[in-house]
């Protein structure tokens, strides 16, 4: 994000005391203005604003107390220095109970005010890029939650845009974390089938026998277990939307069946010889290469084409790195909030970490990132020692170059600091167990004996 100068308003009866901060602070290049009185000052803070006040706190008519209490009606958030004598500071102890930021004791230390105004303008420029950033969530959170002002993003939101519309079956393709479902809610809620509901169906986490009792239903007595007729995600999402996430992970029998619903919009329920009609929306997702998986026989070429009318790409994060602060600071004002923790933002380093790392885990693994961040940190911003990773400015010590033996060494490196706690793995990863199981055994992984 663009830093744009920052602001300053000197308010002080003393003509020496405004003329000289003036000309400190522009030499530093600062956009500096000057009042003589606290009514002046409030007279120019109709016309515009000012990130960064310094205000004298005796001055006739208006002393600096009370033109603090007028300026943080005005703007809670106002950064305010107040410029007092020695014999004066118990007051200036008291503007800092009501609000200051800090306080300067005339005459002037240029150690002091160098280091004070320093400060002070850092937590200026944090309060500023805060509200930027929420101005801009707020602005994007209107899209059902996807934060994103990349290009490609608004590509994305694009393409939802125009395909919402219609009844066209929709692909999402993306590696694990990239916000999939997130992209099928939005299409649904944009459509004219919102008001009816979105059933979602996590394919690569069932077997085969469970998936066709999900997605079918059954009768009574189908199979052992069955004691009550049940309805099935087809049936549930009746009228709405059906999102099968993991499309590439379902089987050939799988497949057969769902071609024949997607020709026919009738289901049979397992047990069951009664046609059920049924009217949904398929909207599918998938990490996997789909055409490579046609080419090798594991996925049938019509259903391919029968899901693959209109497809969207998501880009993993490290591809769009610009919408990291705005995601970050979004999922921050979360989980601050959740907690009741009063954490305002990110220090510089450790946003500068946020945006340099990889993250093979993507969207999910910047979310649990900042959760674990806002668990542990103890001040009123996140510090780069509150975050769990450590960005390695240096050679990659990846054995190899390609992006599948980074996340090789990734998985790698989280399972051994976990002791190859699976659970804990998958939430630094930001993926789900059954993810990691199928990247373990498609890297074949294996735990070293202790």
């Amino acid at each position: 994000m663009t830093k744009r100068p920052i602001s300053i308003l000197i308010v002080d009866d003393e003509p020496i005391v405004r003329e000289s901060l003036q000309n400190w602070f522009r030499e530093e290049n600062y956009l500096v203005d000057v009042a003589a009185s606290g009514k002046e000052a409030l007279d120019k803070l109709t016309r515009q604003t000012w990130d960064l006040f310094l205000l004298d706190i005796k001055m006739p008519g208006m002393d600096g107390l009370e033109l603090q209490r007028k300026i943080k009606q005005i703007h809670p958030s106002a950064t305010i220095i107040i410029m007092t004598a020695y014999a004066s500071v118990e007051t200036a102890v008291e503007a800092m109970k009501q609000g200051a930021y800090d306080y300067l004791v005339k005459p002037f230390d240029p150690d002091d005010l160098e280091r004070i105004v320093h400060k002070a303008v850092e937590h200026a420029q944090l309060l500023s890029e805060n509200r930027q950033l929420r101005d801009k969530i707020e602005e994007m959170s209107r899209f059902h939650q996807i934060i994103g002002q990349s290009a490609s993003m608004r590509r994305v939101l694009e393409q939802v845009s125009l395909v919402a519309a219609s009844d066209t079956t929709v692909l999402i393709r993306g590696e694990s974390g990239t916000g999939k479902e997130l992209i099928a809610r939005a299409i649904h809620a944009n459509s004219a089938r919102r008001y009816m509901p979105i059933v979602i169906v996590n394919c690569g986490a069932l077997a085969e026998g469970v998936l066709e009792s999900e997605l079918f239903g059954h009768e009574k007595g189908a199979f052992t277990g069955a004691q009550y007729r049940r309805k099935g995600k087809f049936e549930m999402a009746d009228g709405g939307t059906l999102f099968l996430d993991e499309i590439g992970d379902i089987s050939l029998k799988t497949q057969v069946d769902l071609l024949r619903v997607l020709e026919d919009k009738t289901i049979y329920r397992v047990g069951g010889n009664t046609p059920i009609p049924v009217d949904f929306r398929l909207v599918a997702a998938t990490n996997k290469n789909l055409e490579a998986l046609v080419a090798e026989q594991k996925f049938r070429e019509d259903l391919y084409y029968r899901l693959n009318v209109f497809s969207i790409a998501l880009p993993p994060l490290r591809e769009r790195r610009e919408d990291i602060p705005l995601l970050a600071e979004h999922f921050l004002r979360q989980f601050a909030q959740n907690m009741n923790k009063p954490i305002h933002g990110f220090a510089t380093d450790a946003m500068h970490m946020l945006c340099q790392y990889d993250w093979p885990g993507n969207v999910r693994e910047l979310q649990n990132a900042i959760e674990r961040a806002v668990l542990v940190c103890k001040g009123s911003t996140i510090e780069p020692s509150d975050l769990p990773f450590q960005v390695n400015n240096g050679p990659s010590p990846v054995p190899g170059q390609s992006l599948a033996d980074m996340e090789r060494h990734h998985i790698l490196r989280v399972l051994q600091q976990t002791g190859w706690n699976i659970s804990q793995s998958a939430r630094l990863l930001g993926i789900d167990r059954v993810t990691l199981y199928n990247k373990i055994k498609r890297y074949h992984l294996r735990r070293e004996p202790t």
